[in-house]
This record gives C-alpha cells, sequence and structure tokens, in this order.
C-alpha cells in the first residue's frame, strides 16, 4: 500500500514537472508576468488562431523596406494576371526579367515557405494561394484609400471594412471599434484645436472636419442597417449606438468652429490704414520657403565677428581696475514728473454704436415705448426700416450683428453682444434682396425683425417683478 501510494506520488510529480517545462521553454512566455499563462488572455487566443495569416505578413514585411517593395512587387505581378492560374518558371522569369535571378530565386523560396505560393510538383507550376489574395485585397484596399493629402484616409479604410463585412453578414464587434476609437481621436482632436485658439489651427483641422462629415454621412446608413438587423448580438448593438453618439458629436462641433473663427476675428489686429492683418503676414511668410532669402540686400555690410584674446582682455580689465573714476557732482534728486501728452482717439467708437443698437432693439422688444406699435398692432418691422437711415458702414455694423439674436451659446457669456443675443427679438432672413432708395445702401435683403413670445423682455420681466 506504500509502495503504491509513493509511486502514484512520483506520477503527479512527473506530470507536474512535464507541465510546467514547456511554460518554462516557451518564448511567448518571456514576455508576461509569472504565474501569467499566455493562453490563458482572450486576445493571445484569438492571435494564435490566425497564425497563418500573421506568418503570412511577416514573410511580406520582415526585412529592409528594399525587401518588402520586392516581394510586394513580385506577388502583385504574379496576381494581376487572370489569363493563367498556374505560371511556369520560364513565365515568371518573362515576366519579371527586370529583376535579376539571385533576387527572384530568393523571393520566390520566401513566398513559397510561408504560403503565399503554392508549387505544383506534378505540372512544375507555381500557384496564387487563397491566402495570398487576401493578404493583396487588403493591402490594396488601404493603399487606394491612403491618399497622402488626406490624415483621415484611415476612416475610410475602417469604414469600408465595417460595409464589407455588413454586406457578408459578419461585422465583428472589433470592426466596430476601431471605427468609434478614430472618432473619439478626431473629436478630440478638433476640440484641442479650438481650445489653441490659433486661426491657421482652427481652418486646417475645419477642413479636416469637413472631410470627416462625408464619412459620417455614408456611415449613418451602415450603422441604421447593423441597428435594424436582428441577428445582431447585443455588443455589436450597443457598439453600433456608441459609434452613432459620437457622430454626433462630432457633427455638433461645426457651432464650436464658427463661433472660435468668430472670437479671432473680432480679436484680429490690423496694420494701420493698410488694410492688411497679422493674419495676412503671417500667410505671406509661410508662402516663401526660405525665409532667409528675404534678408538678402537689406544688410549693407556684411557682420564681422569680433574675438578677444586672453592678452587683450587682461588689458581691458587692468585699465578698468586703475580708472580713476570722476564723482559727478550733478543733481542726485529723481527728475520732475510730467504730464503724459493726450492723443486723439481717430478709431470710431464701435462699443458706442453697439449700445445704442442694442437700445434700438429693446425699445422694439418693449412695445410700450415704440410709439407705432401697440398690443393689438402689427409685431414685426421690415429689416430695411430698422436699420436705416444710417451709413453704409453703420448699417453693415448693425446687420452683422442680427444673427447674434437668440444665440443660447452667445446668451450665457457676458459683455454688450450676450446683451444682444438675450433680447426677445427674433431675425428671419431670406435669400431675395430689395432695391431701395437711399443714398447709402442700394439693396438689402429682404428681412424682418420680430417679437420672440416665447421669451420676456427684460422691462416686462422687471414689471411683473
Amino acid at each position: 500500500m506504500i509502495d503504491h501510494l509513493g509511486g502514484a506520488a512520483l506520477a503527479v510529480e512527473s506530470r507536474i514537472t512535464a507541465q510546467d517545462t514547456p511554460l518554462e521553454d516557451d518564448p511567448l512566455q518571456a514576455h508576461f508576468q509569472n504565474g501569467v499563462a499566455p493562453d490563458e488572455i482572450e486576445q493571445v487566443y484569438h492571435l494564435k488562431r490566425a497564425q497563418p495569416m500573421l506568418s503570412a505578413f511577416t514573410a511580406l514585411f520582415h526585412g529592409t523596406q528594399d525587401g518588402v517593395l520586392v516581394r510586394l512587387l513580385v506577388l502583385r505581378e504574379l496576381a494581376s494576371d487572370t489569363g493563367s492560374s498556374a505560371f511556369s518558371r520560364a513565365d515568371i522569369n518573362n515576366k519579371l526579367a527586370y529583376l535579376i535571378p539571385e533576387s527572384l530565386e530568393t523571393v520566390l523560396n520566401r513566398l513559397r515557405g510561408h504560403g503565399l505560393l503554392a508549387w505544383d510538383a506534378p505540372a512544375a507550376v507555381y500557384r496564387i494561394t487563397p491566402l495570398a489574395r487576401n493578404v493583396l485585397s487588403a493591402l490594396d484596399t488601404l493603399i487606394a484609400l491612403a491618399k497622402p493629402e488626406e490624415d483621415d484616409a484611415e476612416m475610410g479604410f475602417l469604414l469600408s471594412q465595417v460595409a464589407g463585412a455588413q454586406a457578408v453578414g459578419g461585422v465583428t464587434v472589433e470592426q466596430l471599434r476601431h471605427l468609434l476609437g478614430r472618432l473619439v481621436e478626431l473629436t478630440e482632436e478638433f476640440r484641442d484645436a479650438i481650445a489653441s485658439g490659433s486661426e491657421f489651427r482652427l481652418r486646417t483641422s475645419q477642413a479636416k472636419w469637413h472631410m470627416a462629415c462625408d464619412w459620417v454621412e455614408k456611415g449613418s446608413v451602415i450603422l441604421r442597417a447593423i441597428t435594424m438587423d436582428p441577428s445582431a448580438d447585443s455588443a455589436t448593438h450597443k457598439a453600433a449606438q456608441a459609434i452613432g453618439r459620437a457622430q454626433s458629436a462630432l457633427l455638433n462641433m461645426q457651432g464650436m468652429f464658427s463661433r472660435a473663427l468668430n472670437q479671432i476675428e473680432r480679436q484680429r489686429v490690423h496694420l494701420g490704414q493698410s488694410g492688411l492683418s497679422t493674419t495676412d503676414v503671417k500667410r505671406w511668410l509661410l508662402a516663401h520657403e526660405d525665409l532667409a532669402s528675404l534678408a538678402e540686400g537689406a544688410i549693407d555690410r556684411p557682420v564681422v565677428p569680433l574675438f578677444g584674446t586672453p592678452a587683450e582682455m587682461i588689458d581691458v580689465a587692468e585699465t578698468e581696475l586703475l580708472l580713476e573714476r570722476v564723482t559727478s557732482t550733478g543733481p542726485k534728486g529723481l527728475p520732475a514728473g510730467t504730464d503724459a501728452p493726450l492723443t486723439i482717439n481717430d478709431n470710431p467708437a464701435m462699443q458706442a454704436e453697439l449700445n445704442d443698437w442694442i437700445n434700438k432693439l429693446a425699445d422694439f422688444a418693449n412695445l410700450g415705448n415704440f410709439p407705432e406699435f401697440s398690443e393689438s398692432g402689427p409685431k414685426k418691422v421690415a429689416l430695411h426700416e430698422s436699420l436705416l437711415p444710417a451709413s453704409f458702414a453703420v448699417a453693415s455694423y448693425r446687420a452683422s450683428l442680427l444673427p447674434l439674436l437668440g444665440d443660447a451659446a452667445e446668451a450665457s457669456l457676458q459683455g454688450a453682444t450676450a446683451e444682444l443675443a438675450r433680447l426677445p427679438v427674433k431675425f428671419e432672413p431670406t435669400d431675395a434682396m430689395i432695391q431701395l432708395d437711399d443714398p447709402e445702401v442700394a439693396a438689402m435683403s429682404i428681412a424682418t425683425l420680430s417679437l420672440n413670445l416665447d421669451l420676456d423682455s427684460p422691462e416686462s420681466a422687471t414689471s411683473d417683478e
């Protein structure tokens, strides 16, 4: 009995040792913490299942960039010939005669050893494997969409993968998560550009935002098909809904771009009366590839460097130490203060004009202060009747402020424009024009100002209290 138990214990110990030994010898285990088996991680399991596909990519992309180009060239040349499904060595030599035989032989052996080319020994011909065609198809799609001038081309590739998988009924949660991650990255990138306050970065991001919106519009059709598919599981539905929310957040950034650019426009610095701004100067400088060339001819004589040797520095130091300085006998007090010269500001009083325009609109909002309006009278007025008579500059300035009426984002801020946005007045423009008999303004868009009955004017709110 004792011998039997002892033998069983030795057998169990030997089995445990046999199980532990492969884990210690596994090269993949060296990358993981002690006590963690790679096979226990879900992603490792999926990657090991795709080992043939990964080996194909390793065969193509391992090594120098020149070697990668030659391998892809050989494989694409052979796959593009649809006239025959098999290639003899003589056919390959004729088709790729521009390659030296040694390099061609090396590439063929590598592709054959990793399952991208199949060797048919009885017929003595090479054949393109299905794995090679799948790899080339994925690469061709990525290369076609990866245009150098479009930074968001990878979003188009991800969307094409989702669309293709949806068409054959095999869309996965991982594909949707890749698309969702790209949308989140773009949203954060646009928010950083808006927060930077840089006009050039804002305009670049706005152009990129327009391209992203084109992909969003195409992706909305695919997402609706996924969410309405009864065979999709709950994880797929949740990922599609998360993509829909990310797309909505991306589309809502148009107002943020407009407000940021308008704020920059209001703060733009103009250079005297030239009509140029600092933005124009920066754009002109960016158009020059070599800024140093602008200084050619600006310096009359070259700069001559002067070098001081230790002996010269000692002489200067001795002179400074032994020099008898004359004590100044002049006044030692502070100079008397003088009044600063008066200056006249020639700039137009835009703040006073803005306050005057706000007061006029406030009178319109309060019908009691407007003689020609009453409770039973009309509650609309034509735009040209309210803007005129005025000079062209004043009328244009007033018209530029009208889109702020009812703007919730502007009304939440502080300042005169925020006070204008909180007025209970509605601006209703149209695309038509009306000819005017005015010495300053020849024509103006047909529009009306009306009371926004959903809001209370500041005066009525005060009287109710």
